[in-house]
């Protein structure tokens, strides 16, 4: 039995590495490799042609590469000898800068009751616009106390205002309804009517944006 063989088969150095780690992956690299016979592309591209796991792992070995398995499905398996450790850095560089390319569209909840009083009710409003002008959707719930259930009509006027509040930025998902002692709506950007607002003030929608990024989670305030 050869050197190589013998840590092929279980002894140690870089083929013998534990990779417990990449359980996860779906590839197969080094002695993991199970087929008896696979199709062998080297480092610089060239086809090697088809040999023994063994034999691939030498020539890898050799050139202190990974061998990995890229066509598990095809017959004969097809792998290629590389920098495993440089092509994993580099698929998740790739990954990355895709997830970044993403539009993330996230909802913000602006919590009423229906007496809230004119000044709250511009100031949650407002965030919402600034919400809406930077792509996100917004709930807006408003929560029924005790006897406020038996004039639920108060609440829709508030839902109402609300609409009225943002109509030149937002279109109704969802119109207002009731879940429990709760009433919901929904109020998603229109991107026609963003671009138009933003055409139309060009400072104010830069403002709106800087400010945004400070602002912290609205929460709900008491109002009892």
């Amino acid at each position: 039995m050869s050197k190589f063989e013998g840590n092929f088969r279980g002894g140690g150095g870089r083929f013998d590495r534990d990779r417990k780690k990449d359980s996860k992956d779906s590839l197969r690299v080094n002695r993991e490799i199970r087929a008896q016979q696979i199709r062998v592309i080297d480092d610089e591209g060239n086809m090697l042609g088809v040999m023994s796991v063994p034999e691939a792992l030498r020539i890898a070995e050799d050139r202190g590469l990974d061998l990995l398995e890229i066509a598990p499905t095809a017959t004969p398996p097809t792998c290629k000898i590389m920098d495993y450790g440089k092509w994993k850095y580099e698929n998740k560089k790739k990954a990355t800068a895709a997830r970044k390319k993403q539009t993330v569209v996230t909802i913000k909840e602006i919590q009423m009751r229906p007496r809230t009083d004119q000044h709250d009710f511009e100031t949650k409003m407002n965030h919402a616009r600034r919400f809406l002008l930077e792509g996100d959707k917004v709930k807006v719930s408003l929560r029924f106390m005790g006897r406020e259930m038996a004039h639920q009509e108060l609440g829709m006027e508030v839902m109402q205002k609300a609409i009225a509040f943002v109509n030149d930025l937002a279109m109704v998902e969802a119109q207002p309804k009731m879940e429990g002692k709760n009433m919901f709506l929904m109020l998603g950007p229109d991107p026609l009517k963003i671009k138009e607002y933003q055409k139309l003030h060009p400072n104010k929608s830069k403002q709106d944006t800087k400010e945004l990024a400070e602002l912290e989670e609205v929460t709900e305030e008491d109002e009892d």
